[in-house]
């Protein structure tokens, strides 16, 4: 087996392995359950399919989305403000050229090959205002195109 086909089988156990740590809405659902039962219905459909509105409190939220990967706070003239970020992520290919020794018939040459690595990347992919407790704006933002 070769080395990239080791690194993708690595890499493939990472996600999978990260994959079964990961919360569900069910799991937070049950972890703040209090939350979920003091919530109008209309809400805790919208919960319950992973999807928030404006008006929600962050126990909402939280069970929606999981927890942010980043929390600010700001004051405002409408008063005290907590953004949570979430953070997307994906694998971006960079490929070069390497060259091998190959010898054959006594002879000794080099044989250029194509090779990839897999570098992970970052962005914000979205965004969640509260003000004085409740979502007063959230946005969701595409994975960059590079």
């Amino acid at each position: 087996m070769n080395r990239m086909n080791s690194f993708r089988l690595a890499l493939l156990g990472v996600f999978l392995l990260a994959g079964c740590a990961t919360s569900t809405i069910e799991s937070r659902r049950k972890e703040r359950f209090s939350a979920y039962a003091a919530l109008p219905p209309e809400q805790q459909q919208l919960v319950d399919k992973g999807q928030i509105k404006v008006g929600m409190i962050p126990d909402a939220v939280y069970i929606a989305w999981g927890p942010p990967t980043e929390i600010l706070e700001q004051e405002t003239q409408q008063g005290h403000t907590i953004i949570w970020i979430y953070y997307g992520q994906w694998l971006e290919e960079s490929r070069y050229w390497t060259y091998r020794e190959i010898s054959r018939d006594g002879s000794t040459f080099l044989e250029r090959r194509l090779e990839s690595d897999y570098f992970p990347r970052s962005y914000i992919r979205a965004e969640i205002f509260f003000v004085n407790g409740a979502v007063v704006r959230w946005q969701t933002l595409p994975r960059p195109a590079y």
